[in-house]
């Protein structure tokens, strides 16, 4: 193409003034479907039918070609089958059409005869300088334009803050169904279909500019063009638009580093959950969290801080909100002596001033005490949002003897000085009577069902940090202050030993436990003689990675006959590998106590380098307690990745260990990621296994390193 696929670019498709519908027809439901929208929302004065035969359409004429349009045409609804789509693509662009929809599918979804059409597409596509939507999709509505350029039927015509991207295109009309049944109402509704050219990145980085779009809802099986998503996505949350995604499917890396124990920790699916916490996407893992949770970004924006404040008329609404916020991850505060000090003036004796807040029945008697328990809560600065749980009817008529305790909701909301979220207790819908009531109490919006509230919070909160961190100290840039000794590129290959791995970390500034590799059993002697108290022989060798498994290990050695003896053990059983190369025996001081860890690197096939921490030693894939990240990983990072562990309790002194010292592991991690930062494409994996904490003390016991086959 001769410009690639910006968010200038995609203007025209998304925006078009003008639209073509190519292979217009009476026989087809998709060309019914698509023609009676573009009429329904006022546009069939920019509509343009084309038929090959050139016969009446859905009670209109049509033309035989894009050439006879009588006025520029943005975007050409290709409604053909598989066999004429390059001809009419051909047509469009002669006609000065640059953007096509393209509904037909056989395309990469249908094997490898499927694949090669799809990509004979994009060659042609590339070739007329058009970018194309799909295909194997149903096209798109914009509604904010009222453009709607799909066959998809029971389009909303309310429009409103949240785009909705979909992989699946039969999926969608659920998804839009429930937006507007729950009050989400949505600006864009984009299938993506098999995302031949636009992915769903390029999509979200038109929507980070489009000034009606506040939030964005994406269902994918698969995120295609992984870097252009992953700035899109950080674009979007520094700039303070939520992405919401509901990612189907889970599966083991496609390729991972068999050597490595790390690459057991690393799958496709926890990658993901990586790369989508440094880019500040909310994961969630149903189509009504997905919509509800983009509905409440939309509407609250970030939280300065991440505390949840609740007001409830019902103590069981508390108590349910407590047992699902521990559940989420969502952060009930306690209230500060301020703002207990304000609750306990005006609630009553027999009320417990705490958070979540009963308001008990008094707040029946007087309605007010919502209104000043809502200003009090949201005053309190470790509070970034407050919920305020009480009725709301769907269905009725006349006034609603409820409409004193919302009117009060939303004076306080009024007042506050944090966003207040009114909350039902039930997933319900949003109908014109509900919608009837907030309006006449000033309020917006509602989140539909206790669990559902405390999700989509807990999601807006985490989101809320990220874009923090993002317009500051994003706590993930590679330190400047370090100075790395790196091998020659030409010495990068294959597997190296432990011996050859030490030297690498040593050379980088990892503190690694000291050895000497001996040749033979007078020099292991010597060594071990030099080194004083017990020794561990190991054999080196860049053929056997795990020596353990080939009894290549002897610990706790004292003695220089046992130390003869242990050496000649491990010579002869790395003697019995086929083909194993031996460099000679590491002899090392032995160590015990502290804490073990794994600190490794893996390079997944879509998202780079992932760094993966966890508790290790010969434990590690037993007790699967691990962290994820994407690198660069700042000290800061480094440490909280090291507290969100399991038993990151045992970093801290549990059960009579020392304290470690955190910072100083947190250097060392840090310090590790920005090593295989710098050595680039090469690196395949890089792991040390364990790293020994022990109060102050942080030493590598053992390192392997893998490199790419190129």
């Amino acid at each position: 193409m001769t410009s690639p696929i910006t968010p200038d670019r995609l203007r025209t498709l998304f925006r078009p003034r003008s639209v073509a519908l190519v292979g217009a027809s009476d026989k087809s439901a998709f060309s019914a479907t698509a023609y009676r929208n573009l009429v329904e929302f006022g546009f069939q004065e920019h509509t343009h039918l084309v038929n090959r035969r050139g016969a009446t359409v859905h009670g209109r004429p049509t033309v035989t070609s894009c050439s006879e349009i009588d006025e520029a045409v943005d975007v050409a609804f290709l409604m053909v089958p598989q066999v004429g789509t390059v001809e009419a693509m051909s047509d469009a662009a002669a006609a000065g059409i640059r953007n096509a929809v393209i509904l037909s599918s056989g395309y990469g979804e249908a094997g490898e005869a499927g694949r090669a059409a799809q990509a004979a597409l994009v060659a042609h596509a590339e070739k007329l300088d058009m970018v194309l939507l799909g295909p194997n999709h149903l096209g798109f509505a914009n509604l904010v334009d009222q453009v709607p350029v799909t066959s998809i039927s029971g389009l909303p015509h309310r429009s409103g803050p949240i785009a909705l991207l979909s992989q699946s295109g039969a999926s969608s009309s659920a998804m839009m169904e429930f937006a507007a049944m729950s009050g989400n109402d949505l600006s864009y509704m984009v299938t993506l279909g098999n995302e031949a050219m636009i992915t769903a990145g390029h999509v979200l980085d038109f929507l980070v500019d489009d000034a009606s779009t506040r939030a964005i809802a994406i269902f994918m099986e698969s995120v295609r063009d992984p870097e252009v998503f992953r700035r899109a996505a950080l674009r979007a949350t520094a700039a303070g638009k939520a992405v919401v995604v509901l990612k189907a499917g889970s599966s083991e890396l496609a390729s991972r580093t068999a050597a490595a124990h790390t690459g057991a920790l690393v799958g496709d699916d926890r990658s993901i959950d990586a790369v989508f916490e440094q880019c500040g996407v909310i994961r969630v893992d149903s189509i009504e969290d997905m919509l509800i949770t983009a509905g409440l970004a939309a509407h609250t924006g970030p939280l300065a801080a991440p505390g949840v404040g609740v007001v409830s008329i019902s103590g069981g609404a508390c108590d349910i909100i407590a047992d699902r916020a521990e559940d989420a991850g969502m952060l009930l505060p306690e209230l500060g002596a301020a703002t207990e000090e304000v609750l306990t003036a005006v609630m009553p004796s027999y009320g417990t001033v705490q958070n979540p807040l009963d308001v008990t029945g008094a707040a029946i008697i007087d309605p007010s005490l919502f209104t000043s328990s809502i200003i009090a809560m949201a005053d309190d600065p470790r509070i970034g949002a407050v919920a305020v749980v009480n009725g709301l009817p769907a269905f009725g008529e006349g006034p609603w003897p409820g409409q004193p305790f919302v009117d009060a909701s939303g004076e306080g909301a009024a007042r506050a000085s944090a966003p207040v979220v009114y909350v039902s207790q039930i997933l319900q819908p949003l109908t014109g009577y509900s919608r009837e009531i907030l309006e006449h109490a000033g309020l917006s919006y509602v989140l539909p069902g206790l669990k559902q509230a405390v999700t989509a919070l807990a999601g807006v909160a985490r989101w809320s940090q990220a874009h923090h961190r993002l317009k500051g100290d994003d706590g993930g840039a590679a330190r400047a202050d370090i100075r790395l000794t790196l091998p020659a590129p030409s010495t990068r290959r294959g597997a190296w030993s432990e011996h050859t791995s030490r030297r690498l970390l040593a050379d980088a500034g990892v503190p690694v436990v000291p050895a000497v590799l001996a040749a033979s059993a007078d020099e292991a002697v010597a060594a071990a003689r030099e080194i004083g108290g017990p020794v561990a022989l190991k054999v080196a060798s860049r053929d056997i990675l795990h020596k353990s498994d080939v009894g290549g290990v002897r610990l706790g050695v004292t003695g220089a006959d046992a130390v003869r003896q242990a050496y000649e053990e491990v010579r002869t059983a790395a003697g019995k590998v086929p083909g194993a190369a031996v460099e000679g025996v590491l002899v090392s001081p032995m160590r015990s106590g502290g804490v073990e860890l794994l600190i490794g690197v893996v390079r997944d096939p879509a998202w780079g380098p992932m760094l993966a921490v966890a508790f290790g030693g010969v434990f590690v894939e037993v007790l699967k307690d691990s962290a994820l990240s994407t690198l660069p990983v700042s000290p800061a990072k480094a440490r909280e990745l090291l507290l969100g562990l399991r038993g990151a309790a045992l970093l801290q002194g549990a059960r009579g260990t020392a304290p470690a010292d955190l910072d100083a592991v947190a250097s060392v991690v840090s310090t590790i990621g920005d090593l295989a930062l710098a050595l680039g494409d090469h690196l395949e994996a890089l792991e040390i296994n364990p790293l020994r904490v022990d109060g102050p003390t942080v030493e590598a016991l053992d390192a392997l390193v893998t490199w790419r086959t190129r």
